[in-house]
Protein backbone atom coordinates (compact mmCIF):
# COMPACT_ATOMS: atom_id res chain seq x y z
CA UNK A 1 0.00 0.00 0.00
CA UNK A 2 2.94 1.78 0.90
CA UNK A 3 6.27 3.09 -0.29
CA UNK A 4 8.63 3.10 2.84
CA UNK A 5 12.15 4.13 1.01
CA UNK A 6 11.64 7.04 1.33
CA UNK A 7 11.10 10.67 2.82
CA UNK A 8 8.33 11.62 4.48
CA UNK A 9 7.05 14.84 6.31
CA UNK A 10 6.87 13.90 10.13
CA UNK A 11 6.21 17.43 11.48
CA UNK A 12 6.95 21.22 11.33
CA UNK A 13 9.39 22.30 14.23
CA UNK A 14 6.87 24.42 15.54
CA UNK A 15 4.82 21.22 17.02
CA UNK A 16 7.47 19.95 18.73
CA UNK A 17 8.46 23.00 21.07
CA UNK A 18 8.13 23.02 24.49
CA UNK A 19 9.61 19.60 25.16
CA UNK A 20 6.11 18.44 23.83
CA UNK A 21 6.08 14.59 23.23
CA UNK A 22 4.33 14.44 19.70
CA UNK A 23 2.31 10.96 18.85
CA UNK A 24 1.72 10.55 14.94
CA UNK A 25 0.69 7.55 13.31
CA UNK A 26 3.06 7.58 10.22
CA UNK A 27 2.54 4.74 7.17
CA UNK A 28 0.47 2.28 9.63
CA UNK A 29 2.92 2.72 12.43
CA UNK A 30 3.01 4.71 15.91
CA UNK A 31 5.57 7.46 16.37
CA UNK A 32 7.08 9.18 18.81
CA UNK A 33 8.41 12.23 17.72
CA UNK A 34 10.14 14.98 20.39
CA UNK A 35 13.34 17.38 20.49
CA UNK A 36 16.11 16.61 23.20
CA UNK A 37 17.58 18.67 25.29
CA UNK A 38 20.84 18.39 23.05
CA UNK A 39 18.32 20.04 20.59
CA UNK A 40 18.62 16.89 18.68
CA UNK A 41 14.81 15.66 17.10
CA UNK A 42 14.46 12.02 17.94
CA UNK A 43 12.04 9.65 16.33
CA UNK A 44 11.12 6.06 17.89
CA UNK A 45 8.34 3.88 17.82
CA UNK A 46 5.61 4.72 20.27
CA UNK A 47 5.16 1.71 22.14
CA UNK A 48 7.00 0.21 25.23
CA UNK A 49 8.43 -3.31 24.19
CA UNK A 50 7.78 -4.34 27.72
CA UNK A 51 3.84 -4.33 28.27
CA UNK A 52 3.05 -2.29 24.75
CA UNK A 53 2.28 1.14 26.36
CA UNK A 54 2.70 4.19 24.80
CA UNK A 55 6.33 6.57 25.47
CA UNK A 56 4.12 9.65 23.63
CA UNK A 57 2.55 9.36 27.60
CA UNK A 58 5.35 8.90 29.06
CA UNK A 59 8.29 11.36 30.46
CA UNK A 60 11.05 13.30 29.15
CA UNK A 61 14.63 13.19 30.15
CA UNK A 62 16.40 15.11 28.97
CA UNK A 63 17.58 13.26 25.34
CA UNK A 64 15.46 9.69 26.68
CA UNK A 65 12.40 8.91 27.46
CA UNK A 66 10.79 7.13 30.34
CA UNK A 67 7.45 4.57 30.08
CA UNK A 68 5.25 5.64 32.92
CA UNK A 69 3.80 2.01 33.22
CA UNK A 70 6.60 0.63 34.39
CA UNK A 71 9.19 3.14 34.66
CA UNK A 72 11.68 1.81 31.69
CA UNK A 73 13.71 4.16 30.24
CA UNK A 74 15.04 4.85 27.01
CA UNK A 75 18.05 6.65 25.16
CA UNK A 76 18.08 8.47 22.12
CA UNK A 77 18.58 5.40 20.19
CA UNK A 78 16.21 3.68 21.25
CA UNK A 79 18.09 1.20 23.51
CA UNK A 80 16.77 0.60 27.09
CA UNK A 81 19.42 2.38 29.92
CA UNK A 82 17.30 1.38 32.90
CA UNK A 83 14.81 -0.56 34.63
CA UNK A 84 13.75 0.11 38.38
CA UNK A 85 15.09 -2.59 40.49
CA UNK A 86 16.92 -4.64 37.92
CA UNK A 87 20.69 -4.45 37.10
CA UNK A 88 20.16 -6.95 34.40
CA UNK A 89 18.79 -5.23 31.22
CA UNK A 90 18.15 -7.35 27.94
CA UNK A 91 19.86 -6.25 24.69
CA UNK A 92 16.41 -6.96 23.21
CA UNK A 93 14.47 -4.39 25.06
CA UNK A 94 14.99 -1.69 22.97
CA UNK A 95 12.40 0.37 20.46
CA UNK A 96 13.04 1.03 17.10
CA UNK A 97 14.40 4.59 16.13
CA UNK A 98 13.82 6.32 12.64
CA UNK A 99 16.15 8.16 10.59
CA UNK A 100 14.88 11.85 11.11
CA UNK A 101 16.31 15.15 8.94
CA UNK A 102 15.46 18.53 10.26
CA UNK A 103 15.47 20.96 7.25
CA UNK A 104 13.76 24.43 6.24
CA UNK A 105 11.38 23.98 9.50
CA UNK A 106 10.74 21.07 8.29
CA UNK A 107 11.02 17.15 9.95
CA UNK A 108 11.59 14.76 7.51
CA UNK A 109 10.66 10.76 8.49
CA UNK A 110 12.38 7.55 6.48
CA UNK A 111 9.95 4.69 7.64
CA UNK A 112 11.64 1.82 5.33
CA UNK A 113 15.69 0.09 5.73
CA UNK A 114 17.40 2.39 7.95
CA UNK A 115 20.66 1.66 5.40
CA UNK A 116 19.32 2.86 2.74
CA UNK A 117 18.60 6.81 4.57
CA UNK A 118 20.12 9.01 2.33
CA UNK A 119 19.19 12.27 2.48
CA UNK A 120 19.99 13.71 -1.00
CA UNK A 121 16.73 11.89 -2.19
CA UNK A 122 14.86 14.82 0.39
CA UNK A 123 13.59 16.91 -2.38
CA UNK A 124 14.51 20.47 -1.11
CA UNK A 125 12.12 23.49 -1.40
CA UNK A 126 14.53 26.62 -2.04
CA UNK A 127 11.89 28.93 -0.91
CA UNK A 128 11.62 27.22 2.38
CA UNK A 129 15.55 28.22 2.97
CA UNK A 130 14.97 31.69 1.33
CA UNK A 131 14.03 34.42 3.62
CA UNK A 132 12.82 36.61 1.15
CA UNK A 133 9.63 34.27 0.71
CA UNK A 134 7.56 35.04 4.14
CA UNK A 135 4.14 32.75 5.32
CA UNK A 136 2.96 30.52 7.81
CA UNK A 137 3.46 27.08 8.07
CA UNK A 138 0.32 24.82 8.56
CA UNK A 139 -1.33 21.40 9.40
CA UNK A 140 -4.51 19.15 8.53
CA UNK A 141 -5.79 15.91 9.26
CA UNK A 142 -7.49 14.10 6.27
CA UNK A 143 -10.03 11.19 6.80
CA UNK A 144 -9.16 9.75 3.32
CA UNK A 145 -6.56 8.19 1.30
CA UNK A 146 -2.94 10.29 0.56
CA UNK A 147 -3.86 9.84 -3.40
CA UNK A 148 -7.06 11.44 -3.26
CA UNK A 149 -5.65 14.46 -1.97
CA UNK A 150 -3.16 13.76 -4.74
CA UNK A 151 -5.82 13.42 -7.29
CA UNK A 152 -7.35 16.63 -6.03
CA UNK A 153 -3.96 18.51 -6.58
CA UNK A 154 -3.23 17.23 -9.88
CA UNK A 155 -5.53 19.25 -12.41
CA UNK A 156 -6.42 22.64 -11.86
CA UNK A 157 -9.81 22.60 -13.68
CA UNK A 158 -11.57 21.89 -9.69
CA UNK A 159 -10.21 25.27 -8.88
CA UNK A 160 -13.18 27.18 -11.28
CA UNK A 161 -15.67 24.95 -9.49
CA UNK A 162 -14.95 23.82 -5.77
CA UNK A 163 -13.20 27.43 -5.31
CA UNK A 164 -15.52 29.69 -7.13
CA UNK A 165 -15.42 32.16 -4.30
CA UNK A 166 -11.77 31.53 -2.48
CA UNK A 167 -9.11 29.88 -4.94
CA UNK A 168 -10.09 29.81 -8.06
CA UNK A 169 -12.46 32.53 -9.57
CA UNK A 170 -14.59 32.52 -12.07
CA UNK A 171 -15.77 29.12 -14.26
CA UNK A 172 -14.25 30.56 -16.75
CA UNK A 173 -11.02 29.21 -15.73
CA UNK A 174 -11.98 25.84 -16.18
CA UNK A 175 -13.57 26.66 -20.04
CA UNK A 176 -10.99 28.62 -21.30
CA UNK A 177 -7.75 27.27 -20.03
CA UNK A 178 -6.11 24.42 -20.87
CA UNK A 179 -2.07 23.49 -19.67
CA UNK A 180 1.10 24.98 -21.94
CA UNK A 181 3.20 22.12 -20.35
CA UNK A 182 2.60 18.38 -19.24
CA UNK A 183 5.80 16.51 -18.67
CA UNK A 184 5.95 13.14 -17.21
CA UNK A 185 9.08 12.97 -14.78
CA UNK A 186 10.55 9.92 -13.50
CA UNK A 187 9.29 10.22 -10.14
CA UNK A 188 6.07 12.80 -10.58
CA UNK A 189 5.27 15.57 -13.51
CA UNK A 190 5.17 18.84 -13.90
CA UNK A 191 2.08 20.92 -15.71
CA UNK A 192 2.05 24.93 -16.19
CA UNK A 193 -1.19 26.64 -16.77
CA UNK A 194 -2.03 30.00 -17.97
CA UNK A 195 -5.19 32.31 -17.37
CA UNK A 196 -5.17 35.46 -19.46
CA UNK A 197 -6.54 38.64 -19.22
CA UNK A 198 -8.70 37.88 -16.28
CA UNK A 199 -9.92 39.04 -12.85
CA UNK A 200 -7.97 37.80 -10.03
CA UNK A 201 -9.19 35.31 -7.58
CA UNK A 202 -10.68 36.19 -4.68
CA UNK A 203 -8.05 35.29 -2.36
CA UNK A 204 -5.58 37.46 -4.58
CA UNK A 205 -7.76 40.24 -4.05
CA UNK A 206 -7.52 40.15 -0.36
CA UNK A 207 -4.11 41.54 -0.37
CA UNK A 208 -3.73 43.76 -3.42
CA UNK A 209 -4.82 47.52 -3.75
CA UNK A 210 -5.75 46.95 -7.45
CA UNK A 211 -8.59 44.82 -7.23
CA UNK A 212 -9.96 45.37 -10.58
CA UNK A 213 -6.92 45.47 -12.67
CA UNK A 214 -6.76 41.94 -15.18
CA UNK A 215 -4.10 40.01 -15.05
CA UNK A 216 -2.25 36.86 -16.39
CA UNK A 217 -2.26 33.86 -13.95
CA UNK A 218 0.49 31.28 -14.18
CA UNK A 219 0.25 27.92 -12.29
CA UNK A 220 3.00 26.11 -12.39
CA UNK A 221 3.15 22.43 -10.78
CA UNK A 222 5.77 20.07 -9.49
CA UNK A 223 3.83 16.36 -7.83
CA UNK A 224 6.83 14.01 -6.83
CA UNK A 225 6.49 10.94 -5.25
CA UNK A 226 5.26 9.84 -2.63
CA UNK A 227 3.19 13.31 -2.21
CA UNK A 228 5.20 16.12 -2.62
CA UNK A 229 3.63 19.40 -4.51
CA UNK A 230 5.40 22.43 -5.09
CA UNK A 231 3.46 25.26 -7.02
CA UNK A 232 4.62 28.54 -8.53
CA UNK A 233 1.80 30.83 -9.24
CA UNK A 234 2.57 34.64 -9.97
CA UNK A 235 -0.11 37.23 -11.10
CA UNK A 236 1.06 39.75 -14.22
CA UNK A 237 -0.51 43.33 -15.21
CA UNK A 238 -2.85 41.82 -18.18
CA UNK A 239 -0.90 41.75 -21.89
CA UNK A 240 2.92 42.39 -20.43
CA UNK A 241 3.93 39.18 -21.41
CA UNK A 242 4.22 37.57 -18.49
CA UNK A 243 4.25 33.84 -20.30
CA UNK A 244 7.48 35.41 -21.95
CA UNK A 245 9.45 35.95 -18.54
CA UNK A 246 8.50 39.53 -18.05
CA UNK A 247 7.44 39.54 -14.59
CA UNK A 248 7.97 43.28 -13.87
CA UNK A 249 5.03 44.80 -11.36
CA UNK A 250 4.37 40.96 -10.77
CA UNK A 251 2.59 39.38 -7.63
CA UNK A 252 4.20 36.27 -6.96
CA UNK A 253 3.57 32.89 -4.61
CA UNK A 254 5.36 29.68 -3.73
CA UNK A 255 3.66 26.77 -2.30
CA UNK A 256 4.75 23.62 -0.86
CA UNK A 257 2.62 20.70 0.46
CA UNK A 258 3.11 17.32 2.15
CA UNK A 259 0.76 14.17 1.67
CA UNK A 260 2.12 11.65 4.50
CA UNK A 261 -0.36 8.97 4.85
CA UNK A 262 -1.27 7.66 8.61
CA UNK A 263 -3.17 4.75 7.62
CA UNK A 264 -5.25 3.43 4.35
CA UNK A 265 -7.64 6.09 5.00
CA UNK A 266 -6.70 9.34 6.65
CA UNK A 267 -3.68 11.61 5.90
CA UNK A 268 -1.68 14.38 7.65
CA UNK A 269 -1.31 17.30 5.24
CA UNK A 270 1.40 20.09 5.82
CA UNK A 271 1.56 22.99 3.74
CA UNK A 272 2.80 26.49 3.69
CA UNK A 273 1.97 29.29 1.26
CA UNK A 274 4.76 31.83 0.69
CA UNK A 275 4.57 35.15 -0.78
CA UNK A 276 8.01 37.30 -1.88
CA UNK A 277 6.55 41.04 -1.28
CA UNK A 278 5.01 41.66 1.73
CA UNK A 279 8.41 42.45 3.67
CA UNK A 280 8.13 42.76 6.91
CA UNK A 281 4.27 43.16 8.02
CA UNK A 282 3.43 39.29 8.28
CA UNK A 283 -0.76 40.48 7.52
CA UNK A 284 -0.88 39.38 3.93
CA UNK A 285 0.58 36.07 5.38
CA UNK A 286 -1.94 35.94 7.68
CA UNK A 287 -4.43 36.23 5.39
CA UNK A 288 -3.25 33.45 2.39
CA UNK A 289 -2.74 31.17 5.45
CA UNK A 290 -6.62 32.30 6.48
CA UNK A 291 -7.78 31.84 2.51
CA UNK A 292 -5.77 28.45 1.94
CA UNK A 293 -7.49 27.12 5.07
CA UNK A 294 -10.79 28.08 3.63
CA UNK A 295 -9.87 26.67 0.05
CA UNK A 296 -8.50 23.39 1.71
CA UNK A 297 -11.91 22.66 4.10
CA UNK A 298 -13.72 23.11 0.63
CA UNK A 299 -11.03 20.38 -0.52
CA UNK A 300 -11.69 18.16 2.47
CA UNK A 301 -15.37 17.98 2.33
CA UNK A 302 -15.07 16.84 -1.26
CA UNK A 303 -12.34 14.37 -0.47
CA UNK A 304 -13.64 12.46 2.67
CA UNK A 305 -16.84 12.00 0.87
CA UNK A 306 -14.52 10.14 -1.51
CA UNK A 307 -13.41 7.95 0.69
CA UNK A 308 -16.84 7.46 2.13
CA UNK A 309 -17.95 6.67 -1.24
CA UNK A 310 -14.96 4.04 -1.74
CA UNK A 311 -15.73 2.41 1.74
CA UNK A 312 -19.33 1.78 1.56
CA UNK A 313 -18.66 0.37 -2.47
CA UNK A 314 -15.32 -1.49 -3.03
CA UNK A 315 -16.63 -2.55 -7.14
CA UNK A 316 -16.77 1.40 -7.57
CA UNK A 317 -14.16 2.31 -10.15
CA UNK A 318 -13.07 5.75 -11.29
CA UNK A 319 -13.52 6.65 -14.67
CA UNK A 320 -10.37 8.64 -15.95
CA UNK A 321 -11.06 12.32 -18.75
CA UNK A 322 -7.89 13.79 -20.20
CA UNK A 323 -7.29 16.15 -17.55
CA UNK A 324 -6.76 13.21 -15.57
CA UNK A 325 -3.25 12.12 -17.54
CA UNK A 326 -0.58 13.94 -15.16
CA UNK A 327 -2.37 11.52 -11.88
CA UNK A 328 -2.81 8.50 -14.04
CA UNK A 329 1.49 8.84 -14.45
CA UNK A 330 1.81 9.53 -10.76
CA UNK A 331 -0.06 6.44 -10.00
CA UNK A 332 1.54 4.41 -12.10
CA UNK A 333 4.82 5.19 -11.35
CA UNK A 334 4.15 4.38 -7.34
CA UNK A 335 2.38 1.16 -8.00
CA UNK A 336 5.65 0.15 -9.88
CA UNK A 337 8.04 1.23 -7.24
CA UNK A 338 5.40 -0.54 -4.53
CA UNK A 339 6.00 -3.66 -6.28
CA UNK A 340 9.41 -3.47 -6.67
CA UNK A 341 10.28 -2.38 -3.12
CA UNK A 342 7.91 -5.71 -2.05
CA UNK A 343 9.56 -7.68 -4.15
CA UNK A 344 13.15 -6.90 -2.62
CA UNK A 345 11.82 -7.17 0.52
CA UNK A 346 10.61 -10.42 0.34
CA UNK A 347 13.49 -12.01 -1.62
CA UNK A 348 15.20 -12.41 1.50
CA UNK A 349 12.72 -14.60 3.43
CA UNK A 350 11.70 -16.38 0.91
CA UNK A 351 15.75 -17.61 0.57
CA UNK A 352 15.17 -18.09 4.02
CA UNK A 353 12.42 -20.10 3.95
CA UNK A 354 14.49 -22.78 1.49
CA UNK A 355 17.12 -23.00 3.64
CA UNK A 356 15.37 -24.17 6.41
CA UNK A 357 13.20 -26.67 4.29
CA UNK A 358 16.71 -28.38 3.03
Amino acid sequence: MFLKNCWYVAAWDYELIDGKLLARTILNEPVLLYRGDSGEVIALNDRCPHRGALLSQGRREGDSVRCMYHGIKYDQTGRCVQIPGQDMIPPRLRVRKYPLVESAHLIWIWMGDPARADRSLIPEYAPLHDPKWKGLPAYLHYDANYLLIVDNLSDFAHLAFVHTNTLGGSEEYAFVTKPVVIEKLERGFRVERWHMNSESPPYHKKVIRDKDTKVDRRNHVTMLIPGIFYMETAFTPAGQGGEKGNLQNAREYRNCQYMTPETESTTHFFWAYLNNYEGEDSTISRSLLDSLIEGFMEDKAIIEQQQKTLDADAGFQMLGILADAPLAHFRRVLEKLIQAEQSTAAAPAAAAKETSLA
